[in-house]
């Protein structure tokens, strides 16, 4: 097979492969089409032809995308999860992003908060009776 025809194919599988996981992640939502479409501002005739493997949105489309399905640029691209970043949840690591420009004071208060919901949660747990342990 030639070079040129190769790429061609390379491309296709992974428009393709792109359509599918948008498609996915956007019926999970139980969104229709117009639904994302109008949440990416884009027409949902264009976001048809992006679930179906035919085009790949530009760089600023692709952005509004992943934030609009809670995902990252890179999923979207290569469906491979996010390794950099120290959270699962994209949401609750802007957040922590955020929290860091925060002047120390207002850090400490927010952490101080975070470690009395844990602090809660595992006295909750520690006082369950033995069976609710082991089985929850």
């Amino acid at each position: 097979m030639n070079d040129k025809r190769q790429v061609l194919m390379q491309g296709s599988i992974l428009r393709k492969a792109f359509g599918s996981r948008v498609k996915e992640m956007r019926k999970n939502r139980y969104w229709t089409q117009k639904d994302l479409a109008n949440r990416v501002n884009i027409r949902f005739q264009l976001l048809n032809k992006y679930e179906g493997g035919q085009h790949i949105p530009p760089a600023d489309t692709l952005i509004r995308l992943a934030k609009t399905l809670d995902t990252t640029v890179d999923y979207l691209l290569t469906g491979d999860p996010v390794h950099d970043e120290p959270l699962a949840n994209a949401n609750l690591y802007r957040r922590f992003q955020t929290l860091e420009a925060l002047n120390n004071e207002d850090r400490t208060t927010i952490i101080s908060v975070i470690d009395a919901i844990i602090a809660k949660r595992q006295v909750e747990n520690a006082i369950k009776p033995i069976d609710q342990q082991v089985s929850g």
